[in-house]
């Protein structure tokens, strides 16, 4: 149940594993951005791993994933609006930010095997509606024949985490054009 109280802790959390990581980022940071008490974060909370699995469900949910789905854009235009969503998000955050699902992925641990099986389902998740596009983008001859279309869709991931990595060092936009120029020229079936 939602409550000011626990909305202040949310989204002082979103702020906080976004800037941070999960593991710099402890609950007295949480509840000092928030402006309430430690004892109110257990009121809504049971750990900061639970908090942190809320959190990723959130930023998942804003990912605009459903672009991947839209049956009214060709496979080639849904993949680049896809990605072209998160340069507009990155660019809006100053380039600093990065991506919430590489940032906690690059400090998953066993000690919180919650969170680390939540980011990889929603990797694979997300790999699964990509591979589908490639394979629909193949059948109407947009995409590239000879690419294995989940292999691809997982390269295309791993390569955008690591150019998000790059841009939040760089701190510009360009690792991102980059990644959309040569990406994006790796799947189009009417480039050379």
């Amino acid at each position: 149940m939602a409550t000011p109280t626990r909305d202040k802790i949310f989204a002082a959390a979103q702020d906080r594993f976004h800037a941070l990581g999960y593991s710099a980022c402890g609950v007295q940071q949480i509840v000092d951005a928030a402006g309430v008490p430690k004892g109110s974060f257990y009121n809504y909370f049971k750990t900061k791993e639970g908090l942190a699995l809320e959190v990723l469900q959130m930023y998942v949910a804003s990912s605009k994933r459903e672009i991947l789905s839209n049956a009214a854009l060709s496979p080639l235009t849904r993949i680049r609006e896809h990605f072209g969503f998160f340069i507009s998000r990155y660019e809006k955050d100053g380039f600093d930010k990065g991506c919430l699902i590489g940032n906690l992925s690059a400090e998953s641990s066993d000690d919180v095997p919650l969170l680390r099986e939540a980011l990889k389902d929603s990797l694979s998740t997300w790999a699964d509606l990509l591979s589908s596009v490639i394979l629909e983008g193949q059948a109407n001859g947009e995409i590239k024949p000879g690419l294995e279309p989940s292999a691809m869709a997982r390269f295309l991931i791993n390569s955008w985490e690591g150019t998000v990595l790059r841009m939040k060092i760089t701190n510009d936009r360009r690792p991102l054009d980059d990644f959309m120029s040569i990406g994006m020229g790796l799947l189009d079936n009417n480039q050379a």
